[in-house]
This record gives structure tokens, sequence and C-alpha cells, in this order.
């Protein structure tokens, strides 16, 4: 299973509602969508390469992007055609397919179709599709965490210097991808002691009236107090991206020059810190592992395809220097050549993320000139890609290769002692079948406050944490710190909507699925574990029965043993008497993994909604007061307490604040006086 955390509030909560109706704008920036009363319609109850025929008949020989759905209206594929009319043609008349395409064909009951004025239009427009709709039959980019960056802010006097995931709303120099927050990280410590950067936000900055600590200890230039003048401070910052620019060699000159003129000016105490900086900036450097001379720009991808498992391992290099790597797992048919995959997945790879001047491969893709004339144009400038031969390019990409090797073999040993696991859960329980999706529950609270249910889910390839749910209590009907009543609205919310969006006919149809690896992961659970013991039980079955599904779905409660010692729980089952696993057992140690993992998730959701009422401010509360308003009122009033104990004329001299907000604003804290003027 994967270690990697991940923030609860980047999950949703299970009871949230969002449209996909941005697949649909994509597609319309793209091209017209064919008119459909134009089509000759399939029959109603075609299925197969009849229906796809039916379409065939009108379709455009130009080039455009196609969706593949099934009865139930799930997308199945998405592709690209140079022409629409002959690549769908193709899969009516049966031509050599792989059992999958013949039973994707074989699934198919309807199709869309987009038109677009280029191949290359096509190839991004199929790329943007796929990875916001994730059909079955495509390669898929499954592990797409966004990338961190370094961001040097350039919307105040004093510049900072940050770790910055996400959209780039805020103004600034980004510099990245790196790896992970952890090389940011290093990095930016590094940054701090050669440029002297601050790392504080703005409030913090414009509050300081004495240096702070990263100032003793030399880790930053003190703008905030005047301890540097703005020009000079403004000089480091140009250096630091300088730097970060792939301009080390000028900067270390500079920095060098200096540190030689303070020496011989006798001023030794001022050449030391020249001198520390040069260490510094040596010390990140030496840090990022190879280094090479001739490549200033480029992502390195290599790809190990064996036993069915496709590992691809992408390095960064940006500025001449190693800025980490990442290996991936695409899910991908196994009779997809390496260089079929690779091609599909670096369209999916480059859809959100900067394109480097140069890409270097470990071998030929598919359409390898397309996919760069694609890039360039979305990219704005020629991008190259290449297979290097021999050279420092060569061994960088052979270096890839053998990071893909070792991460291929460490991820078919771990999925296949989950599978061994999950086949003994099956054994020691008494289950019909080896579970593919298990979910797990637990609650989180502080005497009944910001309570918080949790739900993780694992499967064959480890814990699924974009499956992960939170659920925030909100009935007022439970008394707090009830457990049990906790656990009945979690249950509730849950398998009602579950219901709601996969009837319960699919949960009897996941059997079908048990040997494809394939196969997405289920939406219905074959097994739900409840971190407790026989009252939460009941609770949940309470829940099962009025929604009748308690045959569809086998709920075991994990209680704590004696003395709440790990390897002592007792496991609650339906039909059976509470029971013990042997101590040693690989199984109960899995079950020990599934529960921490809950509790661990429900912690996390419950410390993050308490901080949010931690720092709420009673000004969010009142309608129509933004953030223009709220600082408005804060920088007259100067905190929100004062706000409330306004009067009605002082709330009208406040800047931006009209008649209306005024009373607004009076009646929110005075509720007797509602009406007042």
């Amino acid at each position: 299973m994967a270690d990697a955390d991940i923030s609860p509030d980047s999950l949703p909560d299970e009871d949230s509602d969002t449209e996909t109706d941005e697949v649909e704008a994509v597609a319309q920036e793209s091209g017209p969508a064919i008119d459909w009363e134009a089509l000759t319609k399939p029959e109603p109850g075609l299925q197969g390469p009849d229906v796809i025929q039916a379409f065939v008949k009108r379709l455009p020989n130009g080039p455009g992007v196609y969706r593949m759905f099934n009865a139930k209206g799930d997308v199945l594929y998405v592709g690209k055609a140079r022409s629409l009319k002959k690549r769908v043609a193709n899969y009516a008349q049966g031509r050599v397919h792989s059992n999958r395409i013949a039973r994707m064909v074989r699934e198919t009951a309807h199709m869309e179709f987009v038109t677009t004025r280029t191949e290359t239009e096509a190839l991004l427009l199929e790329a943007n599709l796929i990875k916001r709709l994730r059909p079955r039959f495509n390669v898929l980019l499954r592990d797409d965490k966004s990338f961190p960056y370094i961001l040097v802010t350039g919307d105040h006097p004093a510049p900072a210097i940050f770790k910055h995931r996400g959209a780039r709303a805020r103004k600034g120099e980004y510099f990245g991808p790196f790896a992970s927050a952890g090389a940011v990280g290093r990095t930016i410590n590094a940054l701090q002691r050669a440029f002297l950067l601050r790392t504080c936000t703005d409030s913090v900055y414009e509050g300081r009236t004495r240096p702070c600590l990263l100032y003793q200890i030399k880790r930053c230039s003190g703008p905030c107090t005047g301890e540097i003048s703005l020009p000079d401070y403004a000089e480091l910052v140009q250096e630091a991206e300088d730097f970060l620019s792939g301009k080390s060699q000028k900067v270390k000159s500079h920095i060098s020059q200096a540190m030689q003129q303070a020496s011989e000016d006798l001023d030794f105490e001022r050449a030391a810190v020249f001198r520390d900086r040069l260490s510094a900036l040596s010390h990140v450097q030496s840090h990022q592992g190879i280094n090479p001379r001739s490549v200033d720009e480029a992502d390195v991808f290599a790809i190990h395809l064996a036993g069915g498992l496709a590992c691809i391992q992408v390095f960064f290099f940006r500025t001449g220097q190693n800025w980490g790597n990442r290996a991936y797992f695409p899910k991908a048919d196994p009779q997809l050549s390496a260089g079929e995959i690779l091609g599909a997945f670096m369209s999916q790879f480059y859809d959100d993320k900067p394109i480097p001047k140069q890409i270097l491969l470990s071998e030929e893709v598919e359409e390898q000139s397309l996919i760069a004339e694609a890039l360039s144009l979305k990219g704005e400038r020629k991008i190259a890609i290449s297979v290097p031969q021999r050279g420092e390019k060569k061994e960088l990409v052979d270096h890839a290769l053998s990071n893909a090797r070792e991460a291929h073999g460490r991820q078919i040993a771990e999925t296949a002692s989950q599978a061994r696991l999950l086949q003994g859960i099956q054994e020691t329980f008494g289950l019909e079948r080896k579970p593919r999706r298990v979910e797990v529950y637990d609650n989180s609270h502080i005497m009944g406050t910001n309570a918080v249910g949790a739900m993780i889910v694992a499967g064959p390839e480890g814990f699924a944490k974009n499956h992960y749910r939170k659920f925030n209590i909100r009935s007022t009907d439970i008394t707090p710190g009830d457990d049990f009543g906790m656990m009945r609205e979690v249950m509730e919310r849950r398998f009602s909507r579950l219901i709601k969006e996969h009837p319960l006919e699919s949960a009897t149809d996941q059997s079908s699925g048990d040997d494809d690896t394939d196969a997405p992961l289920p939406a219905w659970p074959d097994l739900i574990l409840i971190d407790g013991g026989q009252g939460q039980m009941t609770a949940v079955r309470e829940i099962l029965d009025s929604l009748g599904i308690r045959d569809k779905v086998t709920a075991i409660g994990v209680a704590k043993g004696m003395d709440r010692e790990a390897g002592r729980e007792r496991f609650f089952m339906e039909g059976k008497q509470p029971f013990t696993l042997p101590p040693r057992d690989p199984v109960l140690y899995f079950l020990q993994r599934l529960r921490d993992e809950a509790h661990r998730f429900a912690i996390g959701s419950h410390r993050q909604r308490r901080k949010k009422e931690m720092v709420k401010n009673p000004l969010d509360e009142i309608g129509g007061i933004g953030p223009a308003r709220k600082r408005a009122l804060l920088h007259h009033f100067g905190t929100a307490k004062a706000v409330s104990r306004a009067a009605l004329t002082d709330l009208r001299a406040v800047d931006g604040i009209s008649e209306a907000m005024a009373i607004s604003i009076y009646n929110h804290f005075h509720p007797d006086a509602s009406g007042a003027r």
C-alpha cells in the first residue's frame, strides 16, 4: 500500500454535487459538435458493431474526437482520428481486434463526436477528455497529483519565496515543477541561506516591529524592519530568480567577486556573509543527484513493461539541475506495446503542466511527430522529442530506465502481497468472493464538537485515496458525543447516495471483475469495516435494514481488545459469535493497517474542521461582505469584535460601506434592534 499522506480538505464531502459540464465546454472550444439531427440515429436496442455502423454512414472524413458509451451512459473510450469516418468504420468491421477492444465494441450502445480543425487539435482534446472522463478502455494516468513549484511573489514591494501548489493565481515568478514537496522545501531552505529572502506572509511582514529569529540566524535579510533597503533587497530577489532560471554560474561569479572585494576592503564580516551564500548555492547543486552539463531544460521519460504492468519514470531537469523524479503506473491494456502506452501517457501528462523545451524518451512512441507538434502548439514554442542514442542524454535516459525497472519490481511485489491479503480476508470471514473494494469507517470529535465521519477505501492496488470521503456530522438531533448516532448518519448518507447513483442491481454485477485487473474499482463495497463493537454494528445494521441492502453488503465491526492493545481486536460479524485472530496472523496486521488509516484520516479531517472554526471570522457570516468590505471594516475598527460593537453611524463612515450594508451589519450583531435606522 502507498504510504503517501493525503489532505482531508482535498477530498469531497460525500454530499457534494459537482457537474462535469466543463468537459462539454472544452469540447466546444476545439470544434463544433456534429448535428445529431442530421445523423442517422441508430434503432433502439442496437449495440456493438451494429450501432457503430449506423453512425458511420454520416460521419465526415475530417479530424475529430469520438466517445463510446455503454447502455448505462458510462464513457468506455475516447479516441481521436485524422478521419472520423475511417477510424470508426474499423470498429464496425471488426478487423483484427484484441480481446479488450472486441469487448469494448460489444458494450458500445452510443457514440458522440466532436470535429476539430486539425489532427493536432484532436490530439489535445482527446488527452483533455481522457483525463476528465477516465474511460475504462483508455490508457489512464492514475497518479496525477499536482506538482509543487517555487513562487517568488510579485505583488509586494519586498517579494517573498514560497512553496506553491495549484492554480497560478498570484502574481509572481513560478519555478518548477519539482517532483515532491520535500524537494521544494529543501531547495527553499538552501535558497534562504543563499539569498536571504523572506518566507513570512504579507500580514506578518506588515506587523513586524523588530527582526524575527530568521534574521538572527542569517536566513532572512530583514526587509520588514528596514535592516536592508528595498533596492538592495530587490537585487537579492533578482539573483534568486536568475539562479532558478539557469543562470547559476553568473550568480555565483557575482557573489564571488563581491566576497573578494569585501576581503580587499578588510570587511571580513561582510565577506563571511558572501562566503556562506556561496556555500549554500553549492549545497543546492550538490544534493540534486545528476546535474547534466549539456541539458538545461528537459523531461526524461523511461518505460519498463513486464508482467502486464507498465512503469513510467519521469525525471525533471530545470536550469541544468535535477529537480526530482516520480514513478507512474498507468492503467493500460497488457497487449499494448511500450511505445503505445508511453505516447498515450505523454499526451495526458502535459494536459495541465508546463512543457520543457526538450523531452527525452527511452524509446520511440506512436505518432511522435504529431505529439511534438501538439505540444509545441500548446506550449507556444518549439518542443523537441527525441530518443538519444549516445552521450550524456543517453546516460540520463538509461538512469531513468534503471529507476523504472526498480520501481516496477517493488510495485509487482506489493500488488502480489495485496492480492494475498485480500484472499486471506475472504477465507478468514467466509466471504463468497475475494473483496475488490473494502471500505473502513471511523468518527472523530472532541466532546461532540466538530464531529467528522471518515471513509477510507482499499482495493487490489492498496489504498484508493481518490475514493476517500469525509462526512461533516450535521444532524442536530444527535447528542454530542453519541458515536452510534454519528455512525447512523454516516451510513445513511453514504448508502442513500450510493443507491441513487449506482442502483442496487449494479451491486451484483461486481463479481464479473474479480479477476480483471484492468477493471475499475467498483462503486459498491464487498466489505465494510466499522471501527467499533456490538453497539456500532447494531446502528449500522439498522440503517442497512432501512435501506433494504443488509444482504448486499457484508459489515464487520473491529473493536479494540482488552486494554485497547493492538493484536487483541475482537471482530463482530452477523451470524457469528465475536472472535479474535491469532496474534501474528498477516490478515490481522492488514486489518490493523486499514483501521489505523481510517483513524488517521478521521483525525485529520476533524483537525481541519476544528482549525477552520477557530479562525472563522464573524464577518464571514454576513451576506454581502466580501474580501474588500471585510478588509475595509477591519482596517477601520481593528477587530471583528470592535465591528460588532460599532454604532450605526460609525459603520456608515467606513469607506465602501453603503447605508443598506451598514444597516445589515448592525442588525446582524443586534438582532433585537432589527429595522433600526
